[in-house]
């Protein structure tokens, strides 16, 4: 793959298991696996995307950082941070604890580990699984917009719904932050 003309390092955190490693499998790969692994530390993906605003072509290699969600590895986390523009924040719809950690947990350490300005998009995954969701697409939207996060998206990486819009809107909010849109 060749890399892009822009390069950007983003992070993907929420609590084990919510769905960061098959939303970027969904996202790089177009693929979709059953059986859960979790993330041992952070994985590490690459994946150009191509964006079009205003008529102007960009493409974009995302280094995406996929940061175990396992309490265990807190210590360790903050390491793979240096570095981001960028954050998917996300939880689980059929979780409520899921959704309630992004603001009590990860977003201080998005915020701590890469600053005040950092992009972050709100994703909340497994929307497929509608009997049993349990976090309404409302209190995301309220939630997005306390914590300031550029966009609210609801996503499934078993259906690939809106997965690839979610990276491509952080793309086009870094170009935004770097003045190039």
């Amino acid at each position: 793959m060749s890399e892009g003309d822009y390069i950007f390092k983003i992070v993907i955190i929420g609590d084990a298991a919510v769905g960061k490693t098959s939303l970027i499998n969904r996202f790089v790969g177009a693929k979709f696996k059953e059986d859960y692994r979790p993330t041992l530390g952070a994985n590490l993906l690459r994946q150009n995307v191509e964006i079009e605003v205003d008529g102007k072509q960009f493409l974009c290699t995302l280094v995406i950082w996929d940061i175990a969600g396992q309490s265990r590895f807190e210590l360790i986390r903050s390491l793979y941070f240096k570095g981001s523009v960028a954050g998917c924040l996300v939880y689980d719809c059929t979780r409520p604890t899921t959704f309630e950690n992004i603001k009590n947990i990860w977003l201080n350490e998005l915020l701590i580990n890469t600053g005040s300005t950092v992009s972050f998009v709100l994703i909340g995954n497994k929307i497929d699984l509608k009997d049993s969701q349990s976090v309404l697409k409302e209190e995301g939207m309220e939630l997005a917009q306390e914590i300031n996060a550029t966009e609210f998206i609801e996503t499934s990486a078993k259906t690939g719904e809106n997965v690839i819009h979610a990276f491509k809107s952080l793309s086009i909010q870094i170009l935004k932050n770097l003045g190039k849109i």
